[in-house]
C-alpha cells in the first residue's frame, strides 16, 4: 500500500506520545536516583562523624542511614532493569552510564563492612561516598540532556542543579563534620569548604533561574530561617581558624544539625520539583492525546466526507491508482470548489501547526541546552586539570575561575580554550606546585 500523508501525520502524533511517555519513566528514574543521593549523603554524613570520633559518636545514626539507603538501591536497581525492555527508549550511552553505577553500588558493602571495623579514615569514606554520589549525579544530567521538550526540560535543568548544589552541601556536611570530629583545623579541608560553598552558589543559581516562580519563592524563604544563620556562623568558625588550630568537637552535633536542615529543606524542594515535572509530563500526554485524537478525526472526516473535486483529495493521500498525483500545491489548485478548498486549507493548516511548533519548541530548549553544555565543559575543563596537572578538584576549578577573572573572559570561554589545548601546553614549567 503507498505511504499516504495521512500516515505520517498521525505517526507524528504518535512517535510524539511514546516520547512523553518514556520521558516521565526518565522521571520517575531521576526521582529515585535522587532519593537514593539524599540517603548516600546522610550515610557519608553520619559514617564521617563515626570515624572522626573514634567511633564513639553517631554509631547509630550511621546505621540507621544504611537501613535508609538500601531499599532505595533496590528500587534503583528494579528500574535499571526495567530500561532493558525496548519500550523503554534508553539509549547506549544512558546505559553505560547505569553500568558505572551498579560498580559503584556493589562495591558499597565492603566499603561499609570496613567503616564498621574503623579501617578507613573519615577523609577517606567522605572521598568514596562522594564518587559514587559523583556517577549518581552525572546519570541525572545526562536524563536533563536527552530530554527534547521545553516546558519538561527547564524543571529538569533546574532539579539536576538542585541536586548537584544538595551534593555539595552533603559533602560540606561530611568534610565539616569531619573537622569539628577530629577537634583541630586543617587547610586543606578549609579550602575544600570554600569550594563546596561556591559550588553550591553557582548549581542554586541555575536552579532558581529555571525553576517556576512558585518554587523560587519556597526556596528564598528558606534562606531566611535560624539554622542558616547559625550554618553560617559555623562556616565563619571552620573558614577563619588558623590551620592546626583546636576546634570545639561539641560543635560537630552542632553543626550536622543545621547542615542537615539545610538539606533536609533541599530535599523537600527536590520532592516538590518531582510533583511538577510529573504534572508536567502528565498534561503534555493529555495534550499530546488530544491532538492525536483532533487530526485522527479530521483525516477520517476528510475521507469519509470527500468534497466534490476528489482527485484534489486523493493526491494529497496518495491514493492507489494515482500514480501521478500532482504535488500538494497543484492539488489544492485543483480544489476549485468551496468544500474542496476548505478540505484542503484544514489539511495545510493542520501540517503547519504541526511544523510551527516543533519549531517553537526546538527554540524554548535552547537556553536548558546552553545550560547543560556549560557545566558538561566545565566539568571536562576540571578534569583535564586534575588529570595534566595533579591538580585537586578544587584547585582545578580556582585556576579556571582565577584565569576568567586575569582575562576578563566567562568561565565557559577559559575552560573550552583549556580543553582546545595540546597536552604539551599542560607540561609542568619551573616553579609549578602539583597538588595530589
Amino acid at each position: 500500500m503507498p505511504l499516504s500523508v495521512s500516515q505520517l501525520v498521525l505517526r507524528a502524533r504518535q512517535l510524539e506520545i511514546e516520547a512523553l511517555r518514556q520521558l516521565a519513566g526518565r522521571v520517575d528514574l531521576a526521582d529515585i536516583i535522587g532519593r537514593l543521593v539524599h540517603a548516600l549523603q546522610r550515610e557519608r554524613g553520619a559514617a564521617s562523624l563515626y570515624l572522626a570520633s573514634g567511633g564513639q559518636r553517631f554509631g547509630a545514626e550511621r546505621l540507621a542511614a544504611v537501613a535508609e539507603a538500601q531499599p532505595v538501591e533496590a528500587t534503583l536497581r528494579e528500574l535499571f532493569a526495567a530500561q532493558l525492555a525496548p519500550e523503554a527508549g534508553t539509549s547506549a550511552r544512558s546505559l553505560s552510564l547505569m553500568a558505572w553505577v551498579m560498580l559503584d553500588l556493589d562495591a558499597l558493602r565492603a566499603l561499609r563492612a570496613a567503616i564498621e571495623q574503623r579501617a578507613p579514615s573519615a577523609h577517606d569514606v567522605v572521598a568514596a561516598y562522594s564518587r559514587v554520589i559523583a556517577g549518581l549525579v552525572e546519570l541525572v544530567f545526562h536524563l536533563a540532556d536527552a530530554t527534547a521538550h521545553p516546558a519538561i526540560s527547564r524543571l529538569l535543568v533546574a532539579y539536576v542543579h538542585l541536586v548537584q548544589g544538595k551534593e555539595s552541601a552533603g559533602q560540606e556536611r561530611a568534610v565539616g563534620a569531619q573537622l569539628f570530629g577530629s577537634g583541630a583545623c586543617d587547610d586543606t579541608e578549609q579550602q575544600r569548604i570554600v569550594h563546596l560553598i561556591d559550588a553550591q552558589e553557582r548549581s542554586l543559581r541555575v536552579f532558581e533561574e529555571f525553576a517556576d516562580g512558585a518554587l523560587r519563592a519556597q526556596w528564598q524563604q528558606h534562606q531566611l530561617t535560624p539554622s542558616v544563620a547559625q550554618l553560617e556562623r559555623l562556616r565563619r568558625t571552620l573558614c577563619t581558624a588558623r590551620p592546626g588550630a583546636a576546634l570545639d568537637t561539641q560543635l560537630s552535633e552542632s553543626w550536622f544539625e543545621v547542615s542537615s536542615a539545610r538539606i533536609t529543606d533541599m530535599g523537600q524542594l527536590q520532592d516538590d520539583l518531582v510533583r511538577s515535572l510529573r504534572q508536567a509530563c502528565a498534561e503534555q500526554i493529555a495534550h499530546a492525546e488530544q491532538a492525536l485524537q483532533d487530526s485522527e478525526g479530521l483525516l477520517r472526516h476528510l475521507r469519509d466526507n470527500p468534497p466534490p473535486h476528489t482527485h484534489a483529495v486523493d493526491r494529497f493521500f496518495n491514493a492507489p491508482g494515482q500514480p501521478d498525483a500532482a504535488p500538494v500545491l497543484s492539488a489544492v489548485s485543483d480544489a476549485a470548489s468551496p468544500s474542496g478548498s476548505a478540505a484542503m486549507s484544514s489539511l495545510v493548516e493542520l501540517l503547519q501547526t504541526q511544523s510551527a511548533r516543533m519549531a517553537s519548541m526546538e527554540a524554548e530548549l535552547d537556553s536548558a541546552r546552553r545550560a547543560l553544555h556549560e557545566r558538561k565543559i566545565i566539568e571536562r575543563a576540571k578534569g583535564a586539570l586534575m588529570s595534566r596537572l595533579g591538580l585537586t578538584e578544587e584547585a582545578a576549578f580556582r585556576a579556571l575561575q582565577k584565569s576568567a577573572m586575569d582575562h576578563n573572559r566567562r568561565l565557559l570561554d577559559v575552560a573550552e580554550a583549556t580543553l582546545a589545548l595540546p597536552d604539551l601546553a599542560f607540561a609542568a614549567r619551573p616553579g609549578t606546585t602539583h597538588q595530589k
